[in-house]
């Protein structure tokens, strides 16, 4: 686990973990996205949004903050599903995700102005730039997984998911391979990038721990997959 200070934007991430953390060569680094969003400067004052027709309406039906319903539009393909209390959007990214991933918790509020916080605008990039700059300060090769808690549509409680990705394969295809009794999996495909996330996420943490960044060693996943392939194709898509 990595302790880190307060992240302002502007600040360098992964020089900062650099120096406060023991990296070995094949490392998984599980970073939360709310300290690579804060570095990018991701952080809107909320008197600064004004609501356009569409997201009053929808903030109505919702029961939201209109000015928070607009930055989710903004952030946003397509709205999936709404209802009081919720709003389920595919996002910018590619993501189906409550709120286009936009968050307020965690996020340090200045001069008594409600600020909120939208994911990287591109969390594989991020990450991509992350282990680079990493490697460069460590002269290590890691894996980096950008982290965010996300719902999920049929069960309860929320989980950690990967959002962004460099250096390791996201997805595992076991299609082909024996079990135990030599019957060939048909369908198996684990997404091994969300696994790693959620395993972290129970020592992240959700609200108050301050723990931003968990090292995950001695598991072999080394490959170039990024975030991205973990999403379904809208043309395997059963449920929308």
């Amino acid at each position: 686990m990595i302790g880190l200070p307060e992240i302002r934007p502007g600040d360098d991430v992964a020089q900062l973990i650099s120096q406060h953390a023991r990296l070995e060569e094949g490392d998984i680094l599980v970073i939360a996205q709310k300290i690579v969003s804060k570095a990018e400067g991701r952080m809107v004052a909320l008197d600064t949004v004004t609501p356009s027709e569409e997201a009053v309406r929808l903030a109505q039906e919702a029961e939201k903050d209109p000015r928070m319903v607009q930055l989710v539009l903004e952030e946003s393909r397509e709205v999936l599903r709404v209802r009081p209390g919720a709003l389920i959007v595919e996002d910018r990214r590619g993501w189906v995700c409550a709120n286009a991933g936009i968050d307020r918790s965690n996020v340090q509020q200045d001069s008594g102005r409600e600020t909120v916080l939208l994911l990287p605008l591109d969390p594989d990039r991020s990450a991509r730039l992350i282990r680079d700059r990493i490697q460069i300060a460590t002269d290590r090769s890691v894996a980096v997984i950008i982290s965010d808690s996300h719902g999920r549509a049929w069960r309860e409680g929320t989980v950690g998911v990967a959002i962004g990705a460099a250096g390791l394969t996201v997805l595992s295809d076991l299609r082909g391979d024996p079990d135990r009794h030599g019957y060939e999996l048909q369908h198996t495909t684990v997404g091994q990038a969300d696994e790693v996330a959620s395993a972290a996420s129970l020592l992240m943490g959700q609200a108050a721990q301050g723990i931003p960044a968990v090292i995950v060693r001695g598991l072999d996943v080394a490959g170039a997959g990024k975030a991205a392939d973990l999403q379904r194709p809208r043309e395997r898509d059963l449920f929308r």
